[in-house]
């Protein structure tokens, strides 16, 4: 079985232009990455703090990207950024125009390397240079099979630091995202969930992060807690036959229909049988799968003996239910 492999770089120590929160960034992101939620190993993760050298750092991501083979590769770098040449990362070795490594060569070890799906984050100035057509007349801006490009910022842009929270303004999403921000009903942590949940963070005034990709299917590069245990989750289809099928309700369904509770009941009482469905099918409507029918909330459905249907996020979970995919 492959594995996940990630080098992870923050750069603080510029000789000019020093930089506050970049080595935190790197520190935490590391961190993320290397377990998922449970404790279980996720990424091999190499953490560079500080970097001196543009040779250091191509001799890293060179080990990143050209030796062996992973599930993922996962390059995420947090330092100065610049658009000379066509947009570089910014090394302390820096000198004239040499600022450190070309994003398009960085683009190119991706492109060429054997793991199935390579991962580039940026979080530095001018970072949607990565991989842009116009940022230079080349097939080198070409994005490979297999490779998602994530920046903090579009070409013409710097990327902000947080003086509050000691991470860049996009690392800082990054970090809530993986932590389950970005997650779906299944607890998956998908770099497409991670730009929309960045992106919908990010009000039109500020910096806007970039997505690129040129893939089929996204792995998920860390997992959580699920919303819904995958066991329920598989239940959808047989409480709806068809996609637009409706869940009878009663009150039978709800456990305080009960005489030995104070307060106004009705009959059919409560069944524990029902009780058990009624609470999966809360827990369905929790997490917007379900919504009931003519009744504001699930509780007066179930008292009212009206019904429950699926939702347009419901019905694609309920597709996967019918076709056993998860």
């Amino acid at each position: 079985m492959l594995k996940n492999k990630a080098l992870i770089v923050g750069i603080d120590a510029y000789s000019q232009a020093p930089l506050g929160g970049c080595v935190n960034d790197a520190e935490e992101i590391a961190k993320l990455l290397e377990e998922n939620e449970d404790g279980s190993p996720n990424f091999s993760v190499k953490l560079k703090r500080n970097v001196q050298t543009k040779a250091e750092l191509l001799e890293d991501l060179h080990s990143l990207f050209k030796e062996g083979e992973s599930d993922i590769a996962l390059f995420y770098f947090s330092g100065h950024g610049t658009d000379e040449m066509a947009g570089q990362i910014v090394t302390p070795d820096f000198n004239g125009y040499d600022m450190g490594i070309s994003m398009n060569d960085i683009l190119r070890l991706a492109n060429t390397s054997k793991s199935r799906n390579k991962i580039i984050i940026l979080d530095c100035c001018y970072s949607g240079k990565l991989g842009d057509f116009s940022a230079i007349d080349s097939s080198d801006a070409i994005i490979g099979k297999g490779v998602t490009i994530l920046t903090a910022s579009n070409r013409d842009e710097v990327a902000i630091e947080d003086g509050i929270t000691g991470h860049g303004v996009f690392t800082e999403l990054l970090i809530q995202g993986l932590k389950g921000g970005a997650a779906d009903v299944s607890g998956n942590v998908t770099p497409a969930s991670l730009y929309s949940f960045v992106d919908q963070s990010l009000g039109v005034w500020e910096q806007r992060p970039l997505f690129k990709t040129n893939i089929t299917g996204f792995l998920p590069i860390r997992t959580v807690e699920a919303k819904v245990s995958k066991k329920v989750l598989r239940k959808l289809h047989q409480y709806f036959a068809e996609a637009t099928s409706e869940f009878q309700l009663d009150p039978s369904f709800e456990f305080t229909n009960t005489p030995e509770v104070t307060h106004e009941y009705k009959e059919p009482f409560a069944k524990e049988e029902n009780v058990g469905k009624f609470k999966e099918l809360q827990l369905y409507e929790s997490v917007g799968l379900i919504e009931p029918v003519g009744e504001e909330h699930m509780y007066f459905a179930a008292m009212n003996s009206k019904s429950c249907r699926l939702t347009p996020l419901g019905l694609h979970y309920w597709k996967l239910s019918r076709d056993k995919r998860f």
